[in-house]
């Protein structure tokens, strides 16, 4: 049995301080025993302008952000997921928002790049977003070997389509991160309800950890990161703020809902449907 961990901050533009205040978040969860951590969308900046992240992109393998959680990493002996990096890509207008796995050596082990972009016009309200603009997006699903199991990577808006986290569930995820930065609008309505529903349906643990509060650029995030079991059901969260939730993952209770309750293995796949349809 293992302590996973989600972290929760309030982001603002200052890369520096931003930093400091995820050093203190992940001293206070390694203390409390965690091995697996993981930090919200956007932990290092969230800028004034959805192009300040242009400023400090970094290319993969090297650069202040990347130093930091591998520095993190091996500094507390955790698995870390490292919420989204600014990495460069051919596009030199936008960038690619990666989510990094780091193992407990400091070593970059995976890497995600969120494929759901986040380009919505708000219901009932003039709030917009358009991550496309800024944001080029990822190809691929990835499901990381980790010595607490077959750990998944999405990100926020990626919660929204289930097709991805079957297709982790393919891949073997036990696990699933996501680190977010979920509208106060969309939260309210919906967070809860598909974490829930995503550990459920693929009978795996969810580590969720968001940005919660009022940031520097006028903009408010939802919060209440969560960390929820194979069952559906919510062991811990926090509703607002900076700070960290803490858990049990439970490969054994894992193991025992999987095989009492094989929902996987009685999936029938769209395909096997479509073919028998056309006798």
């Amino acid at each position: 049995m293992s302590i996973m961990a989600a972290i929760q901050m309030v982001s603002g533009h200052s890369v520096a301080g931003n930093l400091a205040e995820a050093a203190d978040l992940l001293n206070q969860a390694a203390n409390r025993g965690a091995r697996l951590a993981v930090l919200p969308e956007n932990f290092a900046l969230m800028g004034r302008r959805e192009t300040d992240k242009l400023a400090v992109q970094e290319t993969e393998g090297t650069g202040q952000i990347q130093d930091f959680l591998a520095e993190q990493a091996h500094r507390h002996r955790l698995w870390l997921v490292g919420g989204t990096v600014a990495l460069r890509c051919n596009d030199g207008d936008r960038v690619r928002a990666a989510c990094l796995l780091f193992d407990d050596q400091g070593r970059q082990v995976a890497r995600y790049d969120k494929v759901h972009l986040f380009d919505v016009q708000m219901i009932g309200s003039r709030e917009r977003y358009a991550e496309s603009a800024t944001i080029e997006p990822g190809d691929r699903y990835v499901v990381a070997d980790t010595p607490f199991g077959r750990l998944g990577l999405a990100v926020c808006y990626d919660l929204r389509f289930p097709e991805q986290f079957r297709a982790m569930a393919d891949q073997g995820m036990e696990i699933m991160a996501l680190p977010a930065a979920f509208t106060a609008t969309t939260g309210a309505a919906h967070w809860e309800i598909l974490l829930r529903a995503r550990a459920i349906e693929n009978q795996c643990y969810v580590i969720a950890a968001g940005q919660g509060g009022q940031h520097t650029n006028g903009r408010e995030t939802f919060g209440d990161s969560l960390l929820i079991d194979p069952w559906g059901l919510i062991i811990d969260r926090l509703m607002w703020g900076p700070g960290i939730v803490l858990a049990n993952l439970d490969r054994t209770f894992l193991e025992d809902i999987r095989q009492q309750f094989p929902a996987l293995e009685h999936r029938v796949r769209g395909e096997e449907c479509a073919h028998s349809s056309r006798l």
